[in-house]
């Protein structure tokens, strides 16, 4: 029986708990049926080691990008950096992760200041973004309705999606899509569950954002791009639909999204 096709729309596999066994983990994402992945990258520093990664592994591909957890790291050179490691590699497909975070800092103003400068380098470049929101549903939506009002609002996904139906669909609206990671999976995450049976067909992503959030039944081990058939088996539950559907779905949306192989 040949493993579903998979696309894992979100990891990171830079950290140093992939360093002892990479090519393993890498062995296991093949076999799983993982054909492409999607490196996220969280500030600047990242970027040499991440595309050292998508030169060992042909099958990733990256984004650049400041994560709304990580503002020391923008400097006024930033925007710039972020700019030529996208045009010196075509291997970028996205500009992120950014977004904002109030969950774990209450730094509004900083991470606009941020945030903004992200959004317009996506827009110039015409790459979509890779968007983190965690308790701040209503800024981020506040930011985006606005520069759809002036035209300049980019393509985009919610990664690791937690929120309610009702942001959900406000997201949607603005023409971004929904990802799924491990937390689809467990069994008190309702409104992540009920997100799962409503997103469109054509608007939703599987990930992982490993090595965080492992998937029922690995919850509390470190993750790894594999697991993604577990999320998906999951979504495909939740949807009534067979793993062999959501995968091709989902994979097919990533691939549109992300221009990905």
């Amino acid at each position: 029986m040949t493993s579903p096709t998979l696309i894992d729309s979100h990891c990171h596999i830079v950290f140093r708990n992939f360093e002892d066994d990479l090519e393993a983990v890498a062995s296991r994402w093949r076999q799983a049926g993982v054909v492409s992945l999607l490196h996220a990258c969280v500030e600047p520093a990242e970027i040499p080691a991440i595309r050292a990664l998508a030169d060992r592994f042909p099958e990733m591909r990256y984004s650049v990008g400041v994560h709304p957890l990580d503002t020391e790291h923008w400097q006024d050179s930033t925007a710039v950096v972020l700019r030529q490691a996208a045009l010196d590699d075509n291997r970028v497909v996205a500009i992120g992760e950014l977004g904002l975070d109030l969950f774990r800092d209450k730094n509004l103003s900083e991470q606009l200041d941020v945030l903004r400068p992200q959004l317009d380098l996506a827009v110039e470049l015409d790459k979509p973004v890779i968007i983190h929101c965690r308790d701040a549903a209503e800024p981020m939506l506040e930011e985006l309705r606005s520069r759809r009002s002036e035209g300049r609002c980019p393509a985009g996904v919610m990664h690791c999606w937690g929120g309610t139906p009702d942001e959900m669909e406000a997201f949607l609206d603005l023409g971004l899509y929904i990802s799924f990671s491990g937390t689809v999976t467990f069994a008190k995450a309702a409104e992540t569950h009920e997100c799962a049976r409503r997103v469109p067909q054509d608007r939703f992503l599987v990930e992982t954002d490993c090595p965080f959030l492992a998937p029922v039944p690995r919850r509390g081990k470190r993750n790894e791009p594999s697991y993604v058939t577990a999320v998906a088996a999951r979504v495909a539950e939740l949807r009534g639909q067979s793993l062999d559907e959501v995968a091709t779905t989902s994979t097919a949306n990533a691939r549109r999204l992300f221009g990905l192989p």
